[in-house]
This record gives C-alpha cells, structure tokens and sequence, in this order.
C-alpha cells in the first residue's frame, strides 16, 4: 500500500486507495475515482465526482455541481464555476456542469456554469468556455469556440494522459 501524504482538509470523501492527493489539497464530500492523480492546492467542494484515471493539476478549483467523468486531464489553474449570477448573500443557482471521457483542460481556463465538454475535446490553455463544446472538438478563446476536430480515442487506447494502467472502458 502507497503511503498517502499529508492533506489540508478532508472531510467526508472517498478516495479509492489506488488513488494519489498530494499535500494542501482541501476535499470536502467528494468522491475520487481509481488511479487518478490529484496534486497540490486543489480545492474540490462537495458533492464533486472525479472518475478514474484522471489527472488535476495544482491551484484548480471544482466546485459544487461539477462532474469529471473517467480519463480526463484539467492543467493548472484551472478554474470551474457553478453560478451563472453570484450573489455576497441569498440565493444562488447551482448551474451542473460535466466533462465527459478523455477530455482536456489547458492551463488557466475558465468553465463557466452550466456547461458540458463533450468526450475527447481539447480546451485550449486560457479559453473561457461559456457554452457546450462537442466530442472531439478542439476549443480555445475568450469566449471558447470550436476551430477544429480531434480524432475519436480509440477503443484499444490504454495509457491516456500518461497514467499507468489506465483503460479505456
């Protein structure tokens, strides 16, 4: 069994033992899939569900309301949003998003609320997506837009992101 290291705060989460969380990483109420890579000062809220083999790299916020499905990679600085029109006080609007399969998130982007990164798209490194970006699109800009398509991963794909042992299911 891996040692696990010291954490910020953990409170109420799942992490599966194959599983790695480095140091400063707040994680309240989550659930962490299979083989996925968590590395420093990343802020999960609660209710947040990262699949397997997923790798979120340092200073990215995911708050409330937010789904990471299996194979995804988020760079650093990456930061998620879940209300449209966020309010000091009352009540706010808690907006889903989701990123589906094999999907990447270039360095300091901006998810907006509300929104769905299709299966195998490609953000660009500091887009602003502000609307849903299709499978195997590849998006950048302020705001995001589609400039190009990606091959599908294919079936037979096992090492996505550079993590071991990782299948496509």
């Amino acid at each position: 069994m891996r040692r696990r290291p010291k954490y910020s705060i953990i409170k109420n989460s799942r992490i599966a033992q194959s599983s790695r969380v480095y140091d400063q990483v707040n994680l309240y109420g989550c659930t962490i899939g299979k083989n996925t890579k968590i590395d420093a000062f990343v802020y999960l809220e609660e209710g947040v569900t990262i699949g397997d083999n997923c790798k979120i790299r340092p200073f990215v916020f995911i708050p409330t309301g937010v789904t990471i499905e299996d194979n995804v990679f988020i760079g650093p600085n990456v930061t998620f949003t879940n209300d449209k029109y966020p309010k000091a006080h009352g009540e706010w609007k808690l907006l889903e998003t989701r990123v589906k399969r094999f999907a990447s998130i270039g360095a300091k982007s901006v998810i907006n609320p509300g929104v769905t990164i299709g299966e195998n798209a490609l953000i660009g490194s500091g887009s602003v997506v502000t609307r849903d970006i299709p499978d195997n699109a590849i998006a950048f800009g302020n705001p995001a837009r589609v400039v190009s398509k990606r091959e599908p991963v294919p079936v037979t794909s096992t090492r996505p992101h550079g993590v071991k042992g990782a299948s496509r299911h």
